[in-house]
This record gives structure tokens, sequence and C-alpha cells, in this order.
């Protein structure tokens, strides 16, 4: 259901003259200049960022010779030195979940003035998708490459697109672009979810390469096309025909809304009918292929079925029978796919051999099928990212894209990984002497298969988060640091068996469960943090001190005083407020207590104030008594 907003958006607006790549951020699709400056609109109508805001670092560069290359996108460059970038540099594109399709150029053209083309990989949603290994075929070095391929973004708000550097070779990139596709193009029912296709070959038969963004044709998938004749078996002879103007059926239909003008050109075979077509794409040998097959009978001769019919020969094998007329009448597209495993050679051979008349193609698409990689679990890679701003981990270390995936690649710098029930699980960090200078983020608590932590010897201050303590910690070293504050009660579980404090700025009460891991057994160190306390080998804690704070009887001692001193208080508000009637009067102490003097005159005043009183009460009363102001 989540696919069903870009599905709508896709079927409403895909028409003919649709770019995809035109719509923008609002449509994620993006058009990123490598190493550009500043944002331009091409000669095509397509808007190109620079990609500050897309880069995890590198540096900016340009091909030697730009007057060679027609298009800004492609004069800029960036590479990624491993000595400054790390060992993976990616690219974070904001993309909901989905399917897209990402197009990457990349071009040496001695940039660098070395005179020796990268090796490097590229990985997509965390899989090892294109490999670039030196020395490349002189036209890629000199003039660039495309790659293209279809793969479903990841489930965080962003997808990577990262570049791994071999040895000491900096990875390089020119131009990157992504658009969303069809959530069902190219069998995405099946393999939308598990999948990536990579482009190994994507011809148009008897035309000359086109495509938006290359030419002004359209394409509303913005795939390229291009010209079938480094593709062909050249020992063979071919013929061009194409439509002569006719109108073409069923071409732009969703879900893979395949270009009319794939359909308005076509090859047949030269010379008598008995010859055949071939075609050879390059494979990899440890990968299945979707090849498809494009096909319309554009030829006014043939009116009726069984005029022409060929065999389908892939591998070598006989995999079926066309007669396209018979499947869909005349001047109308028509799609065939088939899925070859288990390849021999690392050339797949596409033939197309005669049974009625002349084979005919228009054009031939080949995708690698790359399984979709196991990647890290998402909590974990949230709480991976934090810990990477917390600690300040400096990009040489190379902290970008998935902490645990591709496979092919080790993990993060210091990171050790391994496969859990739902995904990969971080379980080892070793970042000692690395120079960091952050802090421990309470994020570290998602890391909930963390076995071995080391810390040791950075300059990592605050205090220790409560989510150190995982119930998982088999080991925990931070020790020489500047770790402030107590130690929490959460460290110290029933696996821990290594704990190291030792050097730090720690003070409070030791927690018993943490020190009880030396009592049985295990290996700690608490020394050279001057305030903590409670433990043999340390000083004895302060009577109501604990842990940096005040213990439980601190806490009821201070509850008592508090609760004596009220009570002072009430009493002697209701003696000199609640208690004083009509007749009480202020008896002020002196100022000297010791003055006889002035004893004798309190007495005295006292003396005549209780004259005046009994004198008051006879003058109301004769006989001694007053009540209800009535005399009795």
């Amino acid at each position: 259901m989540r696919l069903l907003p870009l599905l709508l958006l896709l079927l409403a607006g895909a028409r003919a003259s649709d770019d995809p790549f035109l719509s923008g951020a609002a449509n994620h699709s993006y058009n990123i200049d490598c190493g550009g400056t500043a944002d331009f609109t091409s000669v095509f109508g397509r808007r190109w960022l620079a990609d500050q805001f897309f880069s995890a670092g590198g540096a900016a560069g340009m091909v030697a010779e730009p007057h060679r290359f027609p298009q800004p996108q492609e004069r800029t460059l960036r590479f990624f030195p491993p000595s400054s970038a790390g060992k993976s540099s990616c690219y974070s594109l904001p993309l909901p979940p989905g399917r897209y399709y990402l197009r990457l150029f990349s071009v040496y053209d001695n940039y660098d003035s070395k005179l020796r083309t990268p090796s490097f990989d590229v990985s997509a949603a965390a899989t090892l998708v294109l490999s670039f290994r030196s020395p490349w075929p002189e036209p890629a070095a000199r003039y660039g490459a495309y790659s293209d391929l279809i793969f479903p973004s990841a489930t965080s708000p962003a997808s990577d697109v990262c570049f791994y550097s071999l040895s000491t070779d900096a990875p390089v990139v020119a131009s990157i672009e992504v658009a969303p596709v069809h959530p069902l193009a190219y069998d995405g029912a099946t393999t939308g979810a598990d999948l990536i296709l990579v482009n190994y070959g994507r011809v148009t038969c008897g035309n000359s390469l086109f495509g938006p963004g290359f030419t002004r044709d359209a394409d509303a998938f913005s795939r390229v096309w291009q010209a079938d004749v480094d593709f062909r078996n050249n020992d063979l002879s071919y013929d061009a025909i194409t439509a002569g103007g006719k109108k073409i059926f069923g071409s732009n239909q969703p879900p893979n809304y395949f270009p009319t003008k794939l359909y308005e050109s076509a090859v047949t075979t030269g010379g008598d009918a008995t010859n055949e077509i071939e075609y050879l794409m390059p494979v990899d040998t440890r990968l299945s292929y979707m090849v498809w097959l494009h096909f319309a009978e554009i030829d006014a001769g043939i009116g009726s079925a069984g005029q022409r019919v060929f065999d389908v020969v892939l591998a070598g094998e006989n995999v079926t029978r066309i007669d396209i007329f018979k499947q869909v009448g005349g001047f109308t597209a028509f799609k065939w796919t088939y899925i070859v495993k288990n390849l021999t050679s690392s050339t797949l051979s596409v033939k197309l051999v005669p049974v009625v008349g002349r084979p005919i193609l228009c054009g031939l698409e080949n995708y690698a099928m790359v399984p979709l990689e196991t990647r890290t679990l998402p909590s974990q890679v949230a709480a991976m990212k934090a810990l990477k701003e917390s600690l300040k981990i400096p990009a040489r270390m190379g902290w970008n894209g998935d902490p645990c995936a591709p496979r092919e690649w080790d993990a993060w710098e210091g990171v050790t990984c391994h496969r859990g029930d739902k995904g990969l699980v971080i379980t080892q960090l070793d970042l000692a002497s690395q120079g960091l200078k952050g802090y421990i983020t309470d994020e570290i608590s998602h890391l909930k298969d963390l076995v071995s932590l080391n810390l040791s010897y950075n300059s990592l201050t605050g205090s220790l988060p409560p989510g150190l303590g995982q119930p998982s910690l088999v080991s925990l070293d931070i020790s020489s640091n500047e770790f402030t504050g107590s130690i929490p009660g959460t460290i110290g579980s029933s696996k821990l068996q290594t704990a190291l404090l030792n050097n730090n700025q720690l003070d409070g009460q030791v927690p018993e469960r943490l020190y009880s891991i030396g009592v049985h057994g295990g290996v700690i160190d608490l020394s050279g943090n001057k305030g903590l306390c409670g433990v043999p080998t340390l000083p004895a804690c302060a009577l109501f001190w604990e842990k940096g704070g005040l213990n439980k009887t601190g806490k009821i001692a201070l509850g008592a005083s508090f609760g004596f001193l009220l009570l002072v208080i009430l009493i002697v508000v209701y003696i000199l407020c609640i208690r004083r009637g009509p007749y009480d009067y202020d008896f002020d102490f002196p100022q000297d207590l010791t003055s006889i003097s002035a004893i004798s005159a309190k007495r005295n005043r006292y003396q005549r104030a209780k004259s005046v009183m009994l004198a008051e009460m006879e003058a109301h009363n004769p006989d001694g008594f007053y009540t209800n102001g009535s005399p009795h």
C-alpha cells in the first residue's frame, strides 16, 4: 500500500512527452552534478544540482580536456582519496520507499595527470552493483561511460549510493541521476523487493542513440537507448528497415513505457532468408539475466500470420518461437522476456534463427539480476549514525552508508558485524586511540547485540549514559578518557567479564553489581578516578553519599530534618497566632536577660496589668461573675 501514491502519480502523469527527471525533488527525482559548484539548467530543460548537499566529502575535479564533453555535468567530477575520505564514500539520496531508476556517469580523462584509471566498486541499497577495474577501456577512460540500474530504496528516509576504494585508488564519479519508476516495471511484482536490475546492454536496432537528456526524443522511463552496432556479431550481415512514418500502436504503455521511437526501426538479416541475427552481450557468469526483446511488424508486405516466423536462441538454447503478426498484428509493439540462468560464458548470445522468412528485431535489453543483500537492522543503523555524530568520527574512517553491508567489503572501520535473525547486527566496536573528542550518546542502547566496546585512549567527555549497560556486553574498555559523573547502575550485567574504567574523572559510589565482576573472577580497573568510593581499594563513601549524590539513608535523614523543622515552625505559628485570645498580652523579653533591674521592671509591669484586669472584672460584676452580659 505504501507504493500506491507513487503508482497513481506515474499513471496520471506518464505521457509520451514526460521526462521524470524534470519533476524535481517534489517527485523525488534528482540530477546531481558531481563536483559542480552551482545549479544550472541544461539545454534539455533539466535542472542540475551541485552535489554539496548530497556528498560525504571527497574533492572536486575537472576532466583534462573539457572541450570534448558537450554537457556541463560531464566535465566536472568528484573523487574520493581513501587517505582523507576513507575506504567508502556515499551520496545520500532522500528517497521514500519505492523503486527507482539510477544512472551514473563515470569518467577519468586523466583529471589527476597520473595516466592511470582507478579501480573501485559501487553499491546501491547496500548491494554491490558496479565494478570498475583498471585499466578501463580506452573509450570509457577518455570519454566516460554511463551505467544504469533499477533498485528498491531503503526503508529509511534516505538511500545511499556508495563508492569503495581498492587499495589507494580514488573512486570517481561525474554525475548521478535518480527518478521513481512504476512499481510493477520490469516484473516488479515478483522481483521488485528482492532484486536490483543492472543494465548490461540496452540497444535500439537500426537506429542511432536516443533518449531524454541526450536527444529530444521522449522516454517516460528516461532510458537511453544505444545504437546496436557495437553488440552485433559482425560476421553476419544486417539490413535496417523503418516504419515509414506509419503509426505504431501499443507503445508507451504502463508499467514499462517503452517509447514509440523504439518500434519505428528494426534490423533484419541481409542476404538470403537462411541468415541469422545475433547479438553478443557481456555478462558475469555468477548472475542470472532478464532479457527483453522488442518487436513490431513494420514491413507492410507482411499481412497475415505465418509469413514471418523465427526461433529465439539464448545462450545456445532454443527457448521460444515467435510470429509477431499472429501475436499482435501489424505495426503494433510486442514485448517478450525471458530469464537466463547458469551461464558458462562471459558472453551471452542472443540469436534469432529464421523458420519462415527473415527474423526482425527492434530492440534488446539485458539486465543482470543482482540479489538484494542483507542489510544492517534499521534501529542499529540509526544508532551507529548517532554514534558517528556524538563521537565525532573523522572522515578518514569512512563511516558512510550501511555499517555492515555490502558483505564483499569489510564493515565500517573499527566495527564488527554478524548475521542476526532479521538482518546484520553490530557485535564489536574497537575505536581505541582514534583521537575522538565527543561523547557517548544513549542511542548506543539500541546496539542490542554488542559484545565488546573499546573506546580507550581518546578524549571523550561527558557522563556515561545508562544505555551503556547492555545485557549482551562482555568486555567494556573506556579507560584513559575524560568521562565525568557517576557510574550508572545499569553497567554490570551477568555476562560482563572485563570492565576497564580507569584514568577518567568519575566519582560517586561504585555499583555493587559492577564491582562483583572482580569478585567472580573477571577483570575490573577503577584506578585513576579520584572521586570513586565505596568498594575495597577505594576510599569509603561519605555517610550520606552514593553515586555522586545522596544515598537512601541521606535522603531519609534529609527528609526527617525538613519534617522536624516544619513541625517546629507550625508549633511556633500555633502558639503565637492561633492560641492568642482577646485578653492575651505580649510579654517581651528584655534585650539583656542578665539584667536584674530589667527583670524587676518587667515584674512590676505585670503586677500593674493584673490589678487593672481585676478592677475591670469587679466593675462589671459585683458578685465577681460575668455571663452573657447579664449580672447574676
